[in-house]
């Protein structure tokens, strides 16, 4: 297999994974398993970590020099990690918060971090899901522990 081929089936896995994760989003923001902004976030991994089904992390070059997020995302990362949390990162925050909503006033939701959370008592199973599962366990064993994921273009 040449460096080209290689290449291409990367490009394709990534376009894959970003078409699961708006699936995701949607489906799980159907069902209201969807926690969005850091603090709360933080708050659902502390009270309850094993309804967490998958993180995702999202900032743009706006926010690439903001010490306190990044901090956030290590110790989210660190988190996730040690409870086998799968996470990814986006880097199209205003793609990923037109996905989530707005909230009550009608802001744009803090979409940095968002959860898809599912209940322990009856486990929610979403095909996405399972792609990007997939995904993720192929990324960690190249060696790409946080892939960085491209929503698909509207």
């Amino acid at each position: 297999m040449t460096l080209e081929e290689i290449h291409g089936q990367e490009n394709t896995m990534v376009q894959s994974a970003g078409a699961a994760l708006e699936e995701l989003l949607i489906a799980a923001k159907k069902q209201d398993y969807l926690t969005v902004g850091v603090y709360e976030s933080a708050k659902v991994m502390n009270v309850d970590p094993d309804s967490v089904a998958f993180c995702v992390l999202a900032t743009d070059e706006e926010y690439e020099c903001d010490i306190a997020l990044q901090i956030h995302f290590t110790l989210i990362q660190a988190f996730c990690f040690d409870n086998d949390i799968n996470v990814v990162r986006v880097n199209d925050i205003d793609r990923l918060a037109d996905l989530v909503g707005a909230d009550d006033s009608g802001e744009p939701k803090d979409a940095h971090c968002i959860l898809v959370t599912s209940p322990s008592a009856n486990p929610w199973k979403d095909p996405a899901l399972d792609k990007l599962s997939l995904f993720c366990e192929e990324s960690r064993s190249a060696y790409d522990w946080v892939p960085t994921i491209t929503l698909p273009e509207r």
